[in-house]
């Protein structure tokens, strides 16, 4: 699935999200976007990988409200449809995916599990 394939709104970011962001990547927001990734681990099966870095030439990008986010191709089939959120809490603050996706999670909610046709091709662990 190419860029020209995806859906510009497969994934959305809220207005927390996004000025939280813009916060982060200050008066260059072009250089760098935050990454959502899928890997694989914890108890549930899935991680989320969620960073600042640098677009690569084949990630899908998702720009909304002045900032992008964006998903390399093997976790697009993950996190298709899903939503990134800025959530404070008592447990600290941070940004979350809210995937509809997801069929279980663990009990500390670090790790996932997708329906069994969502995981068609396996994620490879970090190098």
């Amino acid at each position: 699935m190419s860029d020209m394939e995806t859906p510009e709104a497969a994934i959305t970011v809220t207005d927390g999200a996004a000025a939280r962001l813009a916060d982060l990547l200050g008066s260059d927001p072009d250089k760098q976007v935050l990454r959502v990734a899928v890997r694989g681990g914890g108890c549930s099966g899935f991680q989320y990988s969620l960073a600042l870095d640098i677009a690569k030439p084949d990630d899908h990008v998702f720009e909304q409200n002045g900032v992008a986010v964006v998903v390399d191709k093997l976790s697009m089939q993950f996190v298709f449809g899903s939503e990134v959120d800025y959530v404070e809490g008592l447990q600290g603050a941070g940004f979350a995916v809210n995937n509809p996706n997801v069929v279980a999670a663990c009990g500390c909610g670090s790790s996932f599990q997708v329906r069994d046709d969502a995981a068609a091709e396996p994620v490879a662990s970090p190098a």
